[in-house]
């Protein structure tokens, strides 16, 4: 396995993935240097929290063209729960602050009517061409935690439905990998796409 490079951008769920990889026996380096990200491998960008605030920590940090530089050149990436988020154009959590926009659309709010966050194991239903997801049960269960949810497009790998909303569990797009859920949180099936991603 190749070092995975986990982006610290001073939030997130750092030590559940740190976990899960030193389960798996990866190989990884933590680490907010933009010259470290151009360098790397593969690349992973956990998320827990705000839209506009991971944004701007990573424009704070110098780490959005080194991170889109890599990602263009084909360096697999994994974005994970807000990580995902963040390739979007933008985000209704934070009208203002424009995304990585690597994919378009925007990341909306679940419904004022519906209970958020979305809280807990939920079914997803993978497409069947998806690499990450590849060997799963046909109708997995895996854990989110979230109020905001990315659209269904093209690249749509997987997809979730909660309070009658049908959205984009996972995407997928040659190089480029997302999972609305948290793998790192999700038993060992989490822990097989976890290990699908750094066998890659």
């Amino acid at each position: 396995m190749s070092v995975a490079t986990i982006i610290d951008y001073g939030a997130g769920n750092l030590r559940s993935v740190v976990n899960t990889l030193d389960e798996l026996g990866g190989r990884y380096e933590l680490t907010r240097d933009p010259q470290r990200v151009a360098l790397a491998s593969k690349l992973i960008l956990p998320g827990v929290g705000h839209f506009g605030q991971m944004l701007r920590a990573l424009d704070a940090l110098g780490l959005r063209e080194p991170l889109k530089a890599q990602i263009g050149g084909g360096v697999p990436f994994l974005g994970i729960c807000l990580g995902m988020q963040a390739l979007y154009e933008r985000s209704a959590e934070a009208p203002e602050q424009q995304g990585l926009s690597l994919f378009p659309g925007v990341v909306e709010r679940f419904p004022a009517t519906a209970r958020v966050p979305h809280m807990g194991w939920n079914e997803i239903v993978p497409d069947g061409r998806s690499r990450l997801l590849a060997d799963l049960p046909p109708r997995p269960y895996v854990y989110f935690a979230h109020s905001y949810y990315c659209p269904v497009e093209a690249s749509t790998a997987a997809t979730c439905s909660y309070e009658g909303i049908t959205y984009t569990a996972a995407l997928e797009h040659e190089n480029i990998f997302g999972v609305q859920f948290h793998p790192e949180k999700s038993g060992p099936l989490g822990l097989a796409i976890v290990r699908r991603f750094l066998e890659l």
